[in-house]
């Protein structure tokens, strides 16, 4: 099971994800309680090792920002949140970097990985972003395919309820591992990443 912790924000977090395991680590560069700038990523990438994915979390803003917070930390995948067209990732693959798509799981309904050019697809709530439980098996029925990660609401006590139910490929959490908004709990993590690769 993959596993990403997303909004990671200063080098325990970054620690704390490396040791438990984390297959990837996700840094916010849009507006919210978990934003960093670009160039702290930059110093807290030399905590993530090689093999370790480092993903840069945009929400709908213009390729010439993405571009240039991508390049200036040195992130090594782009995650689009929202709802961008095939257009947007197009514009940005010249970039080289792995491409993520992140999407509410009701408008990617019977979708696959790759259908807009991504390397990865994230299917998050009906209100992404908000760490809201949701009916993950809505997706078990008639699950995406290729390299697919569930995300929204997830935390240490659902995640293996939510992976039996909607059958991902990966998971993705940020709020479920925080002691509170924004600050996360290396408890939390360690948990959260044993029960899922479990």
């Amino acid at each position: 099971m993959y596993v990403k912790i997303c909004g990671l924000r200063t080098a325990p977090d970054v620690a704390a994800a490396v040791a438990a395991g984390a297959d990837a680590v996700g840094f916010v560069f849009t507006e919210s309680p978990r934003q960093v700038a670009p160039e702290l990523v930059r110093e807290l990438l030399t905590e993530v090792p090689e093999g370790v994915l480092s993903v840069g979390v945009f929400r709908e803003e213009p390729a010439a920002y993405v571009r240039s917070a991508v390049l200036a930390s040195g992130v090594g995948a782009v995650q689009l949140h929202g709802s961008h067209p095939p257009a947007a990732f197009a514009e940005l693959r010249d970039v080289g970097r792995k491409l993520a798509r992140a999407t509410a799981a009701s408008v990617a309904a019977g979708s696959a990985c790759g259908d807009f050019g991504e390397d990865l697809l994230i299917l998050d709530s009906p209100v992404p972003g908000s760490g809201e439980p949701w009916d993950w098996s809505q997706l078990g029925a008639e699950p995406p395919t290729g390299r697919w990660l569930l995300a929204g609401g997830l935390n240490p006590g659902n995640v293996a309820e939510a992976i039996a139910a909607a059958r991902p490929w990966g998971v993705d959490v940020s709020s479920g591992v925080e002691a509170r908004r924004g600050v996360k709990d290396p408890a939390l993590i360690a948990e959260f990443v044993a029960r899922a690769k479990a």
